[in-house]
Parts: C-alpha cells; structure tokens; sequence
C-alpha cells in the first residue's frame, strides 16, 4: 500500500507527476515549466490553505526559478530539496529521475519559506568562508547535503540558512565535521 501524503505536491512537468504518483498516494500540480501563469499560481495559494503545499520542483535553475516565483507569490509554502546528483541522467535533470530512497529523503525533510529577521549576518556568512573564498563551493556542498537543502549558488544558499534559522555557532560545529 502506497503512503499517503496529505498535502499536494506541486512539481514542473507530468512525468515528475507520475513518478510521485508511483509510489505514493499523492495529489500533484504541475506548473508545465518556467511559463507557470497566476492562475496555477492562485490554485496553489488556495491548496495551501486547505490542505499544505509542498514544492518538489528539479534541481536547476529553470526549477529554482520557478521555486522563488511561487515562493515570492505565496509565503508558508513547504519545499523539498533533491541532490542535482539524485535527479539525473546522463542528459536531463529532474525529480523524474530519482529513486523512490532520495524522493522520500526529500520529501521527509521540509523546509518553510519564513519572513522573518536573517539569524545569519552577511558578515558572518561570509566570515565562515561560505561565499568568496577558494573553498566556500566546497563547504556549502557539505553544508548543503548535511542540511538537506540542496546545492545551490551563495545567494540561495545564504537565504536558505536563514530560513532554517541556523546560526554561526551551529555552522562552526558542523564544518569541524568536514574536517575544517
């Protein structure tokens, strides 16, 4: 019997669907790409509402796009992160892509877009050596698979720390782990 899962699950194209659909007893919407107009976008804001939304978008930049439009639109949504490594082929990226293991890792560790004070400075963002230095790629690749929330650019990836509200000490404590 397939797990449930309550809330609709919002992903870029109909294979992604299917895929989910494999293995879970799930409601999906799809946004068919980058042209995601208001209208699919106001259909997830009432969802959200009534049952939780969760945004399972791939791991590139067109899905990172469309992440932040719906996002920026609609606050309080649910998001799942997958490794770009989990997702793809030798010629495509996508959540299509993944095995059912890193789909349901992905989707048991959400993270909740919140307006809210940074916890993380800038400044100790970049003390950290997490944006500018010759290793910061590397730290937030750690960071990143650690943390659950993907690899990303240093913008996002800052972002992203704060939305899971971790601060300075907790990233020191965790990068003694990779050995730094």
């Amino acid at each position: 019997m397939k797990k449930r899962i309550k809330e609709v699950i919002v992903v870029e194209g109909k294979h992604d669907a299917a895929t989910l659909k494999k293995y879970y007893d799930v409601d999906t919407i799809e946004t068919s790409g980058l042209g995601i107009g208001e209208e699919v976008i106001d259909r997830i804001r009432v969802l959200n509402e009534t049952r939780g939304v969760i945004l399972f978008l791939d791991p590139d930049a067109p899905g990172e796009k469309i992440r932040n439009k719906i996002n920026s639109a609609i606050k309080g949504l649910k998001n799942a992160f997958i490794d770009k490594a989990k997702a793809k082929t030798s010629k495509k990226v996508g959540v299509e892509h993944a095995s059912f293991e890193d789909i349901d890792e992905a989707l048991s560790h959400l993270l909740t877009y919140e307006d809210g004070k940074d916890i993380l400075s800038k400044e100790d963002y970049l003390a950290l050596g997490l944006n500018g230095s010759t290793d910061a790629t590397l730290k937030r690749e750690y960071l990143g698979k650690l943390y659950h929330i993907g690899k990303c650019n240093a913008k996002t990836f800052y972002k992203r720390l704060n939305m899971l509200k971790i601060d300075k000490e907790k990233i020191v404590q965790d990068l003694k782990g990779m050995g730094i």
